[in-house]
């Protein structure tokens, strides 16, 4: 699941944001202090971040210069400031994407999930903030070999066989829906339905298994997939 950090002083437009992105299975969470933006921003470590630039105390571009010398995290700004100076002003100070206000509630959404792929999936480059090393109960994915490891044994992701285990990984022991995977192996040059991801289940309980790691992804019926490695089983 990811994390989004919104930054916004108008309490109706926040409220509206929030509601619509948690349908969507996004986790957000809202600056409570307006004058420690930073401070909540170090504390929460979010996927993304959706910026006001009228705001209390110091603007949306002071906070945006503050969070770009420690994070490379999507910064969206979101203002009534339709004139192309500010929209400069956005980038120029360290933005990824600027939205007008009045805005559409399916923009927003396509903007956050666009700046999610450009920075963690298919279109993210080697620098990216999460092209690391995520470990899980000993299942280790070096994200920037598409490599998996348990126990010295090893073994070699495809492309999409890498997608679909850092979702499962990205919210692990908890149930990702087939809509959420399908989103995950979506890309513009290739057709993806429900047989896509069942062979790349397969494919991927497949190198689990080769490396050691049995039973690790549970099938829940009309639901989705679920991630565990399983300790203490049969090896």
């Amino acid at each position: 699941m990811y994390k989004i950090f919104l930054v916004e002083d108008d309490v109706k437009i926040a409220a509206i944001l929030i509601n619509y992105l948690k349908r969507y299975g996004y986790e957000v969470s809202e600056a409570k202090g307006l004058d420690r933006v930073f401070v909540e921003f170090n504390e929460m470590k979010p996927d993304l971040v959706l910026m006001d630039i009228n705001l209390p105390f110091f603007d949306g571009f002071h906070w945006c210069r503050q969070m770009r010398t420690i994070s490379k995290v999507p910064i969206l700004f979101i203002s009534a400031r339709t004139d192309e100076m500010n929209q400069v002003m956005a980038i120029e100070h360290g933005g990824d994407d600027y939205i007008t206000k009045p805005f559409h509630l399916e923009v927003v959404l396509a903007k956050i999930k666009s700046a999610l792929r450009r920075a963690y999936g298919e279109y993210a480059g080697t620098s990216s903030l999460h092209q690391q090393v995520k470990e899980m109960d000993g299942l280790t994915l070096y994200t920037e070999k598409a490599m998996i490891e348990y126990q010295q044994n090893q073994a070699i992701l495809t492309q999409n066989e890498f997608r679909l285990l850092n979702c499962l990984i990205r919210q692990y022991d908890t149930i990702v829906s087939r809509e959420d995977l399908l989103e995950a192996l979506w890309n513009d040059d290739s057709f993806v339905d429900d047989n896509t991801l069942t062979v790349n289940v397969t494919r991927v309980r497949r190198k689990l298994e080769d490396i050691g790691v049995k039973h690790a992804i549970q099938t829940s019926r009309g639901k989705g997939y679920r991630l565990k490695v399983m300790q203490g089983e049969d090896k």
